[in-house]
């Protein structure tokens, strides 16, 4: 996986210059799943984002019945993660390799790097997070107002 051409093709950061992107590259770690296996579940703490390289995640979780539903499926360029890193809370659901993927991985700790050295950075990165958590909650609205 090339990681300079993945991050630089995903939304996360849209607006980064090339030494900005080329300095979140080498902060960032790739990682490999199989078909079926979990990334993250469901109520750990989270202190990173992934953004997908190559496959296809599934976004997953538990309905009032205890049932697993996926909500989401997430590939090339999309990322995932984000909301643990803006709140701080525990994962909100489960995420589980749909096929075999290839993410890249990129703790709090190397955004809080990535901020000391590239403050306009960080100021896109922040605002493309807005933008996308904004839009996925423009889709789950519209989705809730069809089953009224």
């Amino acid at each position: 996986m090339e990681k300079l051409g993945v991050l630089s093709s995903s939304p996360l950061f849209e607006m980064l210059s090339n030494q900005e992107l080329e300095y979140v590259s080498e902060l960032s770690r790739p990682r490999r799943f199989s078909s079926g296996q979990v990334v993250f579940e469901e109520g750990e703490l989270g202190d990173s984002l992934y953004v997908i390289g190559s496959g296809e995640v599934e976004v997953v979780r538990r309905n009032a019945a205890g049932e697993q539903k996926v909500i989401a499926v997430l590939g090339v360029p999309e990322f995932f993660g984000e909301m643990s890193l803006i709140d701080k809370e525990y994962r909100s659901a489960t995420v589980r390799a749909r096929s075999d993927a290839e993410l890249l991985h990129l703790t709090a700790e190397n955004l809080t790097t990535f901020r000391k050295q590239h403050r306009d950075g960080f100021t896109f990165v922040v605002i493309n997070i807005a933008r996308v958590l904004s839009s996925r909650l423009r889709d789950a609205n519209t989705r809730l107002a069809g089953r009224l």
